[in-house]
């Protein structure tokens, strides 16, 4: 069973499929809340059915570097990391126009986007998460700011707005699969997927900054705003012997537009490792073609090739790998409405640990000699 339907409702079908006796394939987010999740969880223990959840960023060629650097050691055990995550106001300002808009149907950002990014930092770290703090709130995507360009005259969706001059305007009759898909048959759907992106109707946040704590010690601060001028993120990971820094640009989009959704831009990607006593460098990247930075090709032949490609990196993820993904966002979500502390032990119980972790602290000796450059050149199997 591969499951695709909108977030709330992936629970329900995986369920299902797993007490059939089916093996399930998922979009992210695995769900949308910790009960919902402890469902699935508990599902999965009595069927022994398999669950996995379809994280493509693991599978983008430079965020497998970066797990590949942290496996070799070359700045030690990790003790923090600062992780920023920009959605422009084209990519970003989608999420206000459609149903994830409303936290009842995807969880709000912090759940239905940010997990991609805890999923990448839980392998890269090798590690979960055990608490976290958060606030967030919505500042840009808002009536105010509308009045404040002067869009007084506006309506609930964009198909039927005078303000033709709104540069968040989005006419699915100039895109002609967006009009196929969408406009000709809100006669039999009634969804109208341009909604005005500065609705009162709007409740999820576009503005969020967390702290997060990892059962390695690690932590973790973390921000997403979604109405930035440029799309893709920069995270440093700091540890014993240096720190890594890690830039990725992507091309913007618009779901359905027909173009390349999350597609690195050319020489848009960096890696430097910085070692603590030593001169720093950069490392050539690993780089392919393709959607989400050329992670969407290599997650397709792993889920249904004869024979997957060797998994060094234990880069498939299930359903303990998918709970905790969401469960930050959801910790994060119940932060922000209580302004306290979480813990993700609170939320749900029994998920057991990823494959992937944990990963051994070193037991060598620190020592201030100097960190020889280490040389990670891209695999043939990253290249066209």
């Amino acid at each position: 069973m591969i499951v695709t339907t909108k977030d709330c409702f992936h629970d329900v079908y995986i369920v299902r499929a797993m007490e059939l006796g089916c093996d399930v394939i998922t979009e992210k987010p695995m769900t949308t809340d910790a009960e919902k999740c402890q469902h699935i969880i508990d599902t999965q223990r009595a069927t022994g059915r398999r669950c996995r959840v379809t994280f493509n960023y693991r599978y983008s060629p430079p965020r497998t570097q970066m797990k590949a650097l942290l496996m070799s050691g070359v700045i030690g055990e990790v003790l923090s990391l600062d992780f920023h995550w920009m959605l422009d106001t084209r990519h970003g300002a989608d999420y206000f126009r459609r149903w994830h808009r409303n936290k009842e149907n995807s969880g709000g950002l912090m759940v239905h986007k940010a997990t991609h990014h805890f999923d990448l930092i839980n392998w890269w770290l090798a590690s979960v998460p055990e608490a976290v703090f958060a606030q967030g709130q919505r500042r840009f995507y808002t009536p105010q700011t509308a009045d404040r360009f002067g869009l007084t005259a506006r309506t609930e969706r964009c198909h039927t707005c005078p303000e033709t001059g709104c540069r968040f305007r989005l006419d699915m009759a100039e895109h002609e699969g967006m009009k196929r898909l969408y406009l000709d048959n809100e006669v039999y759907d009634g969804y109208f997927r341009d909604r005005c992106v500065f609705s009162e109707l709007i409740d999820i946040e576009d503005t969020m900054a967390l702290v997060v704590d990892y059962a390695n010690g690690a932590k973790m601060s973390y921000s997403l705003n979604a109405f930035m001028p440029w799309e893709g993120y920069t995270v440093a990971i700091n540890g014993t012997k240096g720190r890594i820094e890690h830039t990725t640009i992507e091309s913007s989009y618009i779901n359905a537009d027909g173009t390349v959704p999350g597609q690195t831009v050319e020489r848009g990607t960096t890696i430097r490792i910085i070692p603590s006593f030593s001169p720093s460098y950069d490392v050539d990247v690993w780089t392919s073609r393709g959607g989400h930075g050329g992670g969407d090709s290599r997650i397709l032949e792993d889920l249904f090739s004869e024979t997957p490609p060797a998994d060094p990196y234990l880069t498939a993820a299930d359903q303990r790998a998918g709970a905790y993904s969401i469960l930050t966002g959801v910790a994060a979500n119940t932060s922000m409405r209580t302004n306290t502390l979480i813990r993700i032990a609170d939320l749900v119980h029994d998920i057991g640990l990823p494959d992937y972790a944990p990963m051994p602290s070193p037991d060598e000796p620190l020592s201030f000699e100097q960190v020889p450059p280490v040389d990670i050149g891209p695999p043939d199997t990253f290249e066209g």
